[in-house]
């Protein structure tokens, strides 16, 4: 009696889908890297210290456009920030950015930190290097940070003090580098097409090189946290870990597995996280809603960057509703959303002013376009493994959530996931403590697990 039939075409299509998973299962061969920052460019020794000293005229200008800037619309009834940015919240930022916020003051804040500049091939970088007390007798650790859009090196300035200054029971302090990403605050401007994630990746290691730090450690978030992973893979011999507040994989695989883990979730995820990721249909939703700004931007940033390179109150409102979303999803339902709770004016609108004095708002956001071109060499990147020991923290109202048994499939060397109490997408920023204590726990972790004898 032969085989029925039925039963056959049964074991082909098991064993056609088994293939197909197999194959996208599989991480594309490494892409050739051009780096294309070093055409023509001889390397420098060169490192000179920089101090932030804006022209007048640039201040006083803003002052002008801050006074005669239009009627805003007025808000709809009860629309809080769920249409953007609150017009009457906005009134209040202008007056007090006009009024109340001190640039020169601010400036020396902001020069509080050492910071210098170099060129990494045909681009000029900006970066804080902050060194631990020539007292300690620790050992010291070179880290370099990594800030997103529309972030900046901002972000790090309560938290380096934290990561130089020595903990009660750690036996090591670190040095930290933390650079402005090329296109973005006092770092220079790329002049050509192709400069995306891995060319940023290619360029920070470059930096670390060159500063002398033949091995290192690697923290990013948002865009840093793409970069961070990047270098892990294109340099497994010199980053010695990584950890990322924004870990995350894309792959056919993790939407495969997604998919089947949707049948019965508790058999995947932990019950207190099922939310975060089901339903699907909701978490899609919500990232369409939160997405508007990054198809803009993957697309056409030149045309956004011209209005926002001559507005400040329109650059304040695009830079600050995402520290009001994207620190609480919630914060949208309140008129003023929340933009107050977890930051002070003066601090956000030092960011923003990182952005207008040197008018670099079109540029940061031209990495969006960079990264998602059809033939950007990050798609072949992102499903590439990371093999260097990887902390994955989720603080909990990050934008996106990913459970353990996906980071998996991409960190294979995941050392831990932490789950800290608060915080979101600007973790450093918002929570530096919770920050700090994060990184000196994993990254003590990872020394003590593979570098103890070193």
């Amino acid at each position: 009696m032969g085989f029925p039939v039925g039963k056959s075409i049964a074991v082909i299509l098991l064993a056609s889908i088994s293939y197909q998973i197999y194959k996208v299962s599989l991480p594309p061969s490494m892409p050739q890297i051009n780096l294309i920052y070093k055409k023509g460019q001889s390397e420098t020794k060169k490192i000179e210290p920089f101090k932030i000293n804006i022209p007048t005229q640039v201040i006083e200008d803003l002052n002008e456009r801050l006074d005669k800037s239009r009627e805003l619309t007025p808000p709809l009834h009860d629309s809080a920030f769920t249409y953007g940015f609150n017009s009457n919240k906005l009134k209040s930022v202008i007056h007090f950015w006009r009024n109340k916020y001190n640039w020169r003051q601010r400036e020396k804040y902001l020069n509080s930190l050492p910071q210098f500049k170099t060129n990494i091939g045909s681009v000029e970088i900006h970066f804080i290097h902050a060194k631990p007390s020539s007292q300690t007798k620790l050992k010291t650790v070179p880290l370099i940070l990594l800030h997103g859009w529309p972030g900046s090196v901002r972000e790090f300035y309560e938290l380096i003090p934290l990561l130089t200054t020595p903990q009660k029971d750690r036996d090591f302090v670190f040095e930290v580098i933390a650079p402005s990403l090329p296109g973005y605050g006092f770092s220079g401007k790329p002049t050509e097409k192709g400069y995306n994630t891995v060319i940023f990746a290619a360029m920070m290691n470059d930096l670390m090189v060159k500063l002398g730090f033949q091995k290192y450690y690697v923290q990013g978030g948002d865009w840093g946290a793409a970069i961070a992973a990047n270098m892990a893979i294109l340099y497994p011999e010199r980053v010695l870990g990584l950890h990322s507040n924004m870990c995350f994989v894309n792959s056919p695989l993790e939407k495969l597995k997604k998919m089947v883990a949707s049948i019965y979730p508790s058999l995947f995820i932990e019950e207190k996280f099922i939310s975060k990721v089901y339903p699907a249909k909701e978490h899609f939703f919500e990232l369409m809603l939160e997405s508007g700004y990054f198809h803009l931007q993957a697309t056409k940033p030149d045309t956004i960057g011209t209005a926002l390179t001559d507005s400040p109150a329109g650059l304040a409102a695009y830079i600050l509703e995402k520290f009001s979303t994207w620190t609480n999803k919630k914060y949208r339902d309140f008129p003023d959303g929340k933009l107050e709770e977890k930051f002070t004016l003066t601090n956000l609108l030092d960011n923003v002013m990182i952005y207008w004095v040197t008018g670099t708002i079109t540029s940061s956001m031209r990495l969006y376009s960079e990264a998602f071109a059809l033939n950007s060499t990050s798609h072949d990147l992102d499903r590439q493994p990371v093999v260097v020991p990887t902390i994955c923290a989720r603080f909990p109202h990050e934008v996106i959530f990913q459970p353990e048994f996906i980071l998996r499939e991409r960190y294979v060397n995941l050392t831990r996931v932490t789950d800290p109490p608060r915080g979101g997408h600007f973790a450093a920023f918002e929570e530096p403590q919770l920050m700090a204590e994060e990184i000196f726990s994993g990254f003590g972790e990872i020394q003590r697990r593979y570098y103890s004898k070193q």
